[in-house]
């Protein structure tokens, strides 16, 4: 559970920012997103593989 003190002559909008940065942080909107189906462990390393390659590209393109 997030817990954000609101200081004393604190805007409401300030305390809901450090909210909205806090929540993002701790990545439960992602990991909610991702329990919500299964996903096999051999379509997750695919998964996996596949960036790495994206990524390995791009840097190789990017050298050239």
């Amino acid at each position: 559970m997030l817990i954000i003190p609101v200081k004393e002559g604190e805007n409401i909008d300030r305390a809901l920012k450090r909210f909205k940065r806090k929540f993002d942080r701790t990545g439960a909107k992602t990991q909610l997103r991702e329990r919500k189906q299964f996903t096999k462990p051999s379509v997750k390393r695919r998964a996996q593989i596949q960036k790495a390659q994206y990524i390995q590209g791009l840097r190789d393109q990017e050298e050239i």
